[in-house]
């Protein structure tokens, strides 16, 4: 098999011990691993270093489009394979990526996966996740990520892109703490990202902003159908546009006294 048909698998982590083992297990099947840790203190780079095949390097964090732009510059194939910590590739989704990296036929130059978002141990069907998709498997000579966004980053492709028919899992509701934690981290970066920009909040925003997003994911995406793991979900997405609308207008705050 030539280089052109191997797999570079590539993480970026901090603080993922309870997750690190199992994505690495998980990945095996690709031709190399690498994680780029941002100097976790919990024990995720002790359990790293078990995996003697897995190259692994600790750097500063900035964004997660400037650590990401850096793991790709670690990686020796062309295709990429890019996981999340607390994401794992079914069987079936597996075969599915070999396949096309394997065939000999033309392929797209990157391919969204669906995602099945887990609630602790069940499936969330609704709450405005069952539709949600992500790029995951990319030729590297066929895209870059856009320097403008620092969370939810996107990647521009050069060529045509896919959706894989399997679903990756997707285990991002551990607990409660921890997922709100993840709402109000990524908020508030998406403020910081946005006022770059040039945008500034209003003081209606942090009202009808979260209030809409709550309506918007519990009725109109069907959250109630998800029960109480539907509220739950429904109010900490809100929770991370009130937290991105908050920090905006400290920003501005801020702004406004130069």
């Amino acid at each position: 098999m030539g280089n052109t048909k191997k797999i570079s698998a590539l993480l970026i982590t901090f603080n993922e011990e309870k997750n690190i083992r199992e994505v690495l297990e998980n990945l095996s099947f690709t031709d190399e691993i690498i994680v780029v840790d941002s100097f976790s203190t919990d024990r995720t780079m002790e359990i790293v270093g078990t995996f003697k095949q897995v190259k692994s390097f600790q750097r500063s964090f900035k964004n997660y489009t400037d650590q990401k732009q850096f793991a790709l510059t670690k990686a020796t194939y062309d295709w990429i394979l890019f996981l999340d910590a607390d994401e794992r590739i079914p069987n079936p989704l597996r075969q599915e990526i070999l396949g096309i990296v394997q065939t000999e036929k033309e392929t797209a130059s990157a391919y969204y996966f669906l995602r099945t978002f887990m609630f602790k141990d069940s499936i969330l069907r609704f709450s405005g996740w069952q539709t949600d998709k992500n790029y995951r498997l990319f030729k590297k000579s066929k895209v870059k990520f856009a320097k403008d966004r620092i969370v939810h980053e996107t990647l521009i492709v050069d060529g045509t892109s896919r959706t894989l028919k399997n679903r990756l899992i997707h285990y991002s509701y551990s607990n409660y703490d921890s997922y709100k934690s993840k709402m109000v981290k990524y908020g508030q970066m998406k403020a910081k990202e946005e006022f770059r920009k040039g945008k500034r909040t209003k003081w209606h925003h942090i009202i009808f902003r979260p209030t809409y997003k709550f309506l918007n994911h519990y009725l109109l995406r069907l959250g109630f159908l998800d029960g109480k793991k539907g509220i739950i979900i429904c109010y900490l997405n809100a929770l991370g546009v009130w937290s991105r609308c908050k920090e905006m207008k400290r920003l501005t705050k801020e702004y406004n006294k130069l």
